[in-house]
């Protein structure tokens, strides 16, 4: 399913793009509604939608009696994922190839720094994430725990700022890859998730370095793997359903 993009969605992403490349500078006025509505050739209410986004995501801000200005910091402002962005599967997959790349290194520095509360905490949240293996989203919450313990096992603050920032968003909801299928579908997916889990604890457990990485990236792979194969197969169903 392609979603929808509203004119306010295109103009915020025009607008978005031209502070970006610095063609609306930090600091400078935005033209008016009136005067962004007959160049964009959209109402004024599709303006003050794409303006209010801007102002709400730290790229614009309001001054009583003068306009709306450029944000002086908004070329540098915070990095996010909102949760309105993780709506689709193509922008979940784009989410899993991001954390391919960080996610292998982690678990590396995990297995070179870990103590051993490090280890507690993580085969406590892998006990926990069975317990409740039959409750998506318990499931889920208890995978990001997991996922939390191998960022503080780095030593890293950042990581650990990171991985909290994404929260549950760090792990796709079950449902929308199994969707329909049936229970045992369900449960071995479960199992084959829990078993990722375990390999990259043994490896962080035993400080094999190279083995996180390689256990944590196979786990990665594995979910984007998953992931991708489904697009697919939703767009091929689309395509028989028009088709063409």
């Amino acid at each position: 399913m392609v979603k929808a993009v509203s004119l306010a969605d295109e103009l915020y992403a025009k607008l978005r793009s031209g502070i970006m490349s610095g063609e609306l500078a930090p600091g400078s006025k935005l033209p008016s509604q009136k005067e962004i509505a007959e160049s964009e050739e959209v109402s004024r209410t599709v303006v003050r939608e794409a303006v209010a986004r801007l102002e709400a995501q730290g790229y614009a801000e309001a001054r009583q009696g003068s306009g709306v200005y450029i944000s002086q910091s908004a070329r540098y402002r915070a990095f996010q994922v909102t949760r309105e962005e993780l709506s689709e599967l193509s922008d979940i997959i784009k989410l899993l190839e991001m954390r391919l790349a960080i996610e292998t290194e982690m678990a590396g520095l995990a297995a070179a720094r870990r103590d051993q509360d490090d280890i507690v905490a993580l085969r406590t949240a892998l006990k926990h994430m069975r317990e409740v293996a039959d409750d998506p989203a318990a499931s889920a919450l208890a995978d990001t725990q997991f996922h939390m313990a191998i960022a503080r096992a780095t030593k890293n603050e950042y990581f650990v700022r990171f991985i909290d920032f994404l929260g549950v968003r760090l792990v796709p909801p079950r449902n929308l890859y199994l969707r329909d299928r049936p229970s045992v579908a369900h449960q071995d997916y479960v199992e084959k998730v829990h078993d990722e889990h375990d390999a990259v604890l043994n490896a962080i457990v035993r400080m094999d370095i190279e083995r996180a990485r390689a256990a944590a990236r196979q786990h990665m792979q594995e979910s984007l793997m998953r992931h991708s194969e489904l697009s697919d197969a939703i767009s091929d169903s689309e395509l028989d359903a028009t088709g063409e």
